[in-house]
């Protein structure tokens, strides 16, 4: 994996972050929620259809296969940097839909008022760090080998 971290960081850091495997780890455990989500969606479909009848999508067959697809799919475009920008769009319009409809921190009170507004922000932030793993990129080819 091919690094920006700069003159100014720390030798350690560079050499660390230079490993080939870093690059696959770091992209697993980012979309290793949604991973893990899609396959839990998959094997129990009529809790994901409820799911998303729960939170007023309609119908709610087709929201709960549509997430399936895209946190399964999108994970797997990012893990093996592949249609990056296709995966880490579909990951965070699917993210952008839920903090809209399950973190709603604008019709919250007291306790849950300061859940729904931290989860918000948290998702926010998760959108953000997809928005950076496509600005990494697809492997290019002439890249220098390896799928770190």
């Amino acid at each position: 994996m091919s690094t920006t971290t700069g003159r100014y960081s720390p030798a350690w850091i560079r050499a660390l972050l230079a490993q080939p495997w870093i690059g696959a780890l770091v992209r697993l455990a980012l979309v290793s929620a949604f991973l893990i989500g899609g396959i839990n969606k998959a094997m129990h479909f009529d809790a994901a259809i409820a799911e998303q009848a729960h939170f007023g999508l309609h119908p709610p067959a087709l929201w709960a296969a549509l997430a399936v697809v895209v946190e399964i799919g999108g994970s797997q475009c990012i893990v093996f940097r592949r249609f990056t920008w296709l995966g880490a769009g579909g990951l965070g319009m699917l993210t952008l839909v839920a903090m809209a409809v399950a973190n709603d921190f604008w019709n919250q009170t007291g306790a849950a008022h300061f859940m729904a507004l931290n989860s918000f922000f948290e998702h926010l932030g998760l959108i953000a760090a997809l928005v950076l793993v496509t600005m990494l990129g697809d492997v290019r080819s002439g890249e220098g080998g390896g799928r770190g």
